[in-house]
């Protein structure tokens, strides 16, 4: 039985009740999943699968609800002060999400179970181990690691590349969403019962679809920098926000105040506000972690300067030198995660206003030799240059690889164009090559 049309706030709230009950009772239940780093748009692409999907499940789906997962625990949430940005927008709290702490995986029978994967397309770690077998569907814009059969019916299977993921969730479900604007499929006593100020149930559609298109938006407008990030933007991206605008514009709540450069500016400076994080939460914010024959690679997008990191460090820590200082802070964080390998990406703005990315990677004996591999296939397809910071005073050699202690090296990245997405890839084929 399908959902009925309701307000984003009313179906998450339904989906977390419905999956302690589903948890509790052994029912069948279908989870759609965004990655591990939990950004903007696995939140945004799993919230806008499981909402549209509810609306109208396939007739032979495995659950006719289906739960969309933020892939961390609560208390993470508020490490990302870009979502609480988005909530105020999407009417919604996030008390309202089902994290890693609701769904309570060890009580789960996999038999029980099906998952969706949205903004990845191979389950990870713990997750990947007991419920792996379980995917029957994706949508991702990353590199298809072949772990997700090729025949999903009737739930998707889209692996292309795009700005965002969320751009191929809605190109992929909007005929749904469409249908479902049928007046007629309407609760609209929902709305009033919290407590919604309505004339029609026609307003109070298009009050709940501004919501929904201003969350959707959100990732798109980030993952693309408004659209103007050329190397990323796709005809998904460009349609998906043209869309969304429309639904917008079709609020009356919402038409007349909608501006999407200050929207754009708003979520983006919350993302970027991370000064009061510590630095071990300024990595843990938007992290990613992969194990290739035996070694496991840890990867942190930041969003800020590897000059700003180092002088987080400074600040938290007391050692003989700077660049001491920062190598054994980035120890600690590998060795809290058993890491062979570990690299930071940051994006960041230069004086003269261009964007740009710095890459540092550090590495354990074990991962000496597949570092060694990436640093020098990555140079040219990275367009990575030697680097130092101001805050190591720019000391010739510093962070090269050494033969004492770590292997550490930290590069300007040239080729602003590719992201994590790229990166991942070519150090986990290193890593593969040395151990195999």
């Amino acid at each position: 039985m399908a959902f009925p049309r309701n307000s984003l706030r009313a179906f998450l709230s339904h989906a977390k009740k419905a999956a302690a009950t589903a948890i509790h009772s052994t029912q069948k239940i279908t989870v759609v999943a965004g990655n591990e780093s939990a950004d903007l748009d696995s939140l945004t692409s799993s919230v806008l699968y499981a909402y549209i999907g509810s609306l109208a499940p396939p007739r032979d789906a495995f659950a006719p609800l289906y739960i969309p997962l933020l892939n961390i625990p609560a208390a993470d949430i508020s490490l990302r002060p870009e979502f609480d940005a988005l909530f105020r927008h999407a009417n919604i709290e996030a008390s309202h999400l089902t994290t890693l702490d609701d769904l309570h995986a060890a009580d789960l029978k996999p038999e029980k179970t099906r998952w969706i994967l949205v903004d990845h397309n191979k389950l990870q770690g713990a997750l990947g181990e007991k419920f792996g077998s379980c995917v029957c569907g994706v949508i991702d814009h990353h590199e298809d690691e072949g772990a997700v059969t090729q025949d999903t019916a009737p739930e998707p299977r889209v692996i292309e590349k795009c700005g965002s993921c969320t751009s191929l969730v809605l190109r992929t479900l909007r005929s749904l969403w469409d249908a479902s604007t049928d007046i007629s499929s309407l609760s609209s006593g929902a709305a009033h019962a919290q407590g919604d100020s309505v004339i029609d149930d026609a307003s109070v559609t298009r009050t709940w679809d501004a919501q929904i298109a201003k969350m959707a938006l959100a990732s798109i407008l980030i993952d693309t920098v408004n659209l103007t990030a050329k190397s990323k933007v796709e005809k998904a991206d460009r349609d998906a926000v043209e869309y969304l605008e429309a639904k917008i514009k079709l609020s009356p709540k919402d038409a007349a105040h909608w501006d999407r450069n200050g929207f754009y500016e708003e979520i983006n400076a919350a993302k970027r506000n991370i000064n009061g994080l510590s630095f071990n939460n300024i990595l843990r914010k938007d992290y990613k972690q992969w194990t290739e024959n035996g070694l496991i690679l840890g990867i942190s997008s930041v969003v800020k300067p590897l000059d700003f990191l180092v002088k987080k460090v400074i600040q938290d820590a007391s050692a003989e030198d700077n660049e001491t200082r920062f190598v054994t802070a980035i120890g600690d964080f590998m060795a809290a995660r058993d890491l062979t390998i570990f690299a930071i990406m940051t994006t960041s703005t230069s004086e003269a206003g261009e964007f740009q990315r710095e890459l540092y990677v550090q590495a354990l004996s074990a991962g000496h030799a597949a570092a060694s591999t990436f640093a020098e296939e990555a140079v040219k397809e990275l367009r990575l240059e030697d680097y130092s910071v101001q805050a190591l005073e720019g000391k010739p050699g510093a962070m090269q690889p050494s033969s004492e202690g770590p292997w550490r090296k930290m590069w300007m990245q040239r080729d602003v164009g590719k992201s994590r997405k790229q990166v991942a890839p070519l150090l986990r084929r290193a890593m593969g090559a040395e151990s195999g």
